[in-house]
């Protein structure tokens, strides 16, 4: 926060100046940055399969036993573990019939009892815990995630929709095993998602050869094109440092390069983004607050420039206000892309969709489900977490492009910011409620023995009667020996017909669960659309509203300085002089933030530049 102090400053003696020029639009918008500069927040997530220590590495890292850790159970819901003085914990479930979340106190000790589901019911959608921890003291909000792919939800699509919020996404992967397949594709999404990700190697005390899976996981990090930074950590040797305050036990745990990681690659990070935020707000303020002052100095100084000027800025106006007005261009296009846009993400997840439905059945035909159903149930979960994952960057990307050719059309006021598109995509996922069927399981020996006895049974009787004709006796080799082969091929297409119809009905649940996947998607695909629709046009609006505000009031001050009286204006004019000089010292303090190539640069929504004074 000490660092963070000049900066506010600044903002605090920018929104001054905007206050006396009676410019609420850029005090509200520099309050904004104030607020996140008091409040530097940075989110870490921590994702990874079931089981890989993910629990306990929170607790390491915090050094506080919040989370809980057992050898028989999962995270199940995400957990959000952020500063507060006493211990606290909250459960916020889902609303019913649309209706708001509800957010219940939770005792500390039943943090362990919390389930998908509240006790009346109600989607779980995560649980919130507060914890006087230094690390969590300095603004380090830390998330505890379900397992990737965990059985019987869409894990994956659920933590890669809260990635685009995080400054951190870390991965772990115990020493056990090398990289999994679902564990590649999510770091390749969660790449597009998130400025950091990094792979931590954990459980190193227990497993001799990590090295090897380490290098190994190395090489498969470069053979998909990854260049990720990977840790080999131990929670448990972190634990005992922290207990015995052992110094060498703390280098072994690790944990000194996962700090030094968060210090460079999150806090440094985070701390340039925020210090050229506020660099850009500062001068693109200063820009529109000079530009009235500059006008009026103008006209008061020499009328014939003034007179000039306000030809000028007559002709700036007009084009300002077409951008203003309801049916400009770029509001059309605007409209007109998130409207293909909505049309290609809901083409492109049911095409994924249809694919691993072909798939699936492909399989399906070729194998017995019965005897593959755990199989097939961690398969298409891992599928389609990835296909939905997939589809979630896509809409990243496609709705960062728009957002560059909405800009597009305000090329005549300058350079214009984008706004952080992909903070949009963040949202609770219900694809995680969906799940797949139960198959009804096969019957079992006793019911095999009934189904033969009874087809044998048949035959028994009818060669017996026919070898009675013959003088023989009801029971003979011959009725045995019919009675074996019927009763074989009663078996034969009895196991037949079940194993025809436990496939249709392997095919029938993967249907539905792909239907209700595509269902929850889809409403989730649309509201991030509105999301990002409401975003580009607020943005855009309030950039087109501030530059025709400053022009209006540049218009207006230049004419009331044409007409001012002689004996005013010495005195109006050093009255100017002195607020010009403010303005210019805090854009010339914002350029030294942004460096030496953002010298003469014009900032984010700057409107034209009058020709100085």
């Amino acid at each position: 926060m000490v660092a963070a102090n000049p900066l506010l400053t600044m903002v605090q003696e920018t929104i001054v100046v905007a206050r006396a020029a009676q410019r609420g639009d850029l005090v509200a918008r520099l309050e904004t940055v104030a607020g996140k500069v008091r409040d530097p927040r940075r989110r870490i997530l921590v994702a990874g399969l079931g089981n890989q220590g993910k629990s306990r590495f929170v607790n390491a890292l915090v050094n506080l036993e919040v989370c809980p850790v057992t050898d028989d159970a999962t995270t199940t819901v995400s957990t959000v573990l952020s500063y507060g003085p006493q211990p606290r914990a909250t459960v916020v479930a889902a609303g019913g019939d649309g209706a708001e979340n509800t957010r219940e106190p939770l005792p500390f000790e039943a943090i362990p009892t919390v389930g998908a589901r509240s006790p009346q019911g109600r989607a779980v959608l995560r649980l919130e815990l507060e914890a006087p921890s230094p690390l969590l003291a300095d603004g380090i909000v830390v998330v505890d995630t379900p397992g990737l792919g965990a059985h019987g939800t869409t894990g994956t699509a659920t933590i890669l929709g809260q990635a685009p919020a995080a400054d951190a996404v870390l991965m772990l992967t115990d020493a056990s095993t090398e990289l999994t397949e679902t564990e590649v594709d999510f770091l390749r999404q969660v790449r597009e998602l998130c400025p950091a990700v990094a792979v931590l190697v954990t459980k190193i005390d227990l497993y001799p050869h990590w090295r090897q899976v380490f290098e190994a996981n190395r090489k498969h990090l470069r053979a998909a094109d990854l260049e990720l930074p990977m840790l080999p950590v131990s929670a448990v040797l972190r634990a005992h440092a922290m207990r015995l305050r052992d110094e060498g036990l703390g280098r072994e745990s690790g944990f000194g390069l996962v700090f030094q990681f968060l210090r460079e690659q999150v806090v440094a990070r985070d701390q340039a983004a925020l210090q050229r935020a506020v660099a850009l707000d500062i001068s693109s303020a200063a820009e529109h607050l000079a530009l009235a002052l500059g006008s009026e100095l103008v006209a008061l100084r020499d009328p014939e420039r003034g007179a000039a000027a306000i030809r000028e800025l007559h002709t700036a106006k007009a084009e300002a206000e077409k951008l203003h007005r309801h049916t400009a261009t770029w509001q059309q296009t605007l409209g007109d892309g998130i409207t293909d846009l909505a049309g290609d993400i809901d083409h492109d997840l049911r095409d994924r969709l249809r694919d691993i439905a072909r798939t699936a059945e492909d399989w399906i035909d070729d194998h017995d489900p019965g005897r593959h159903w755990d199989s097939i149930d961690e398969w298409l979960t891992a599928t389609v977490g990835s296909a939905v994952g997939d589809n979630l960057v896509w809409t990243g990307t496609r709705a960062v492009r728009l957002a560059e050719r909405v800009a597009a059309h305000f090329t005549e006021l300058g350079a214009v910011d984008l706004p952080e598109v992909r903070g949009t995509l963040d949202g609770a996922s219900r694809t995680a409620s969906c799940t797949l069927a139960d198959l009804e399981p096969d019957l079992g020996l006793s019911h095999k023995l009934l189904v033969g006895v009874r087809g044998s049974y048949g035959g028994v009787i009818m060669a017996g009667m026919v070898g009675t004709m013959a003088g023989m006796a009801l029971i003979n080799p011959l009725s045995l020996g019919a009675g074996v082969l019927l009763g074989g091929k009663a078996f034969s297409d009895d196991k037949k017909a079940r194993l025809a119809k436990r496939r249709a009905d392997t095919k029938l649940a993967v249907r539905r669960y792909l239907d209700d996947i595509a269902f929850h998607a889809g409403k989730e695909t649309k509201d991030r659309l509105h999301r990002i629709h409401r975003l580009l046009r607020d943005h855009f609006t309030a950039i087109a509203d501030r530059t025709l505000r400053s022009l209006d009031e540049s218009l207006r001050a230049a004419q009331e300085a044409a007409n001012l009286e002689a004996a005013r204006r010495t005195e109006r004019a050093a009255d100017l002089e002195r607020r010009l000089r403010v303005v210019a010292e805090l854009r010339h303090h914002a350029n030294a933030l942004l460096g030496p190539e953002a010298q003469g640069s014009l900032p984010p929504g700057t409107p034209p530049q009058l020709p100085p004074a």
